[in-house]
């Protein structure tokens, strides 16, 4: 199967119904959803951006984004793939066009914050280079967060 990543506003259908199902995994895996403040406005360029994978019917099955965090940081937000498009290598996929996206923005790093109840979501973020940052953001004094970074470079495709 054929799979699309395109800019897509944050505030389209389709960046929409994908949040709220990411949303609802968060709420069957740690009993909320997440609470950090976001706006339509934090994913517009050239501040952000938010990217949405789209199958070859153009049905919307993946997301994730960015947005400015500090001086040189992109702090990644809603990297989801729908259940039935799974291991097929999109969020491996989705990430690289977030870094691709925010270093053509002239961010230095890519931040994100994790949690433990999403074992395939850190394991994915070391093979790919993520390594601990200082804590930040709304869950900075949560215990058990999981607060990644990458420094963005030479290796992006």
């Amino acid at each position: 199967m054929q799979f699309t990543i395109a800019k897509t506003p944050y505030s389209s259908p389709a960046a929409r119904l994908l949040c709220e199902e990411v949303q609802a995994e968060y709420v069957v895996r740690y009993g909320s959803g997440d609470m950090t403040e976001m706006s339509d406005a934090d994913f517009e360029p050239p501040n952000g951006e938010f990217l949405v994978v789209f199958d070859e019917s153009g049905e919307p099955v993946g997301c994730g984004g960015w947005r400015a965090h500090g001086d040189g940081d992109a702090e990644m937000k809603r990297v989801y793939v729908r259940a039935a498009a799974r291991r097929q290598g999109l969020a491996k996929r989705i990430v690289a066009a977030v870094e691709e996206s925010a270093a053509a923005a002239g961010r230095k790093r890519v931040i994100l914050e994790t949690g433990p109840r999403q074992p395939e979501a850190v394991a994915m973020y070391g093979l790919l280079g993520y390594t601990p940052v200082d804590t930040f953001g709304y869950y900075s004094a949560e215990d058990g967060s999981i607060h990644l970074g990458k420094e963005l470079g030479t290796d992006l495709p």
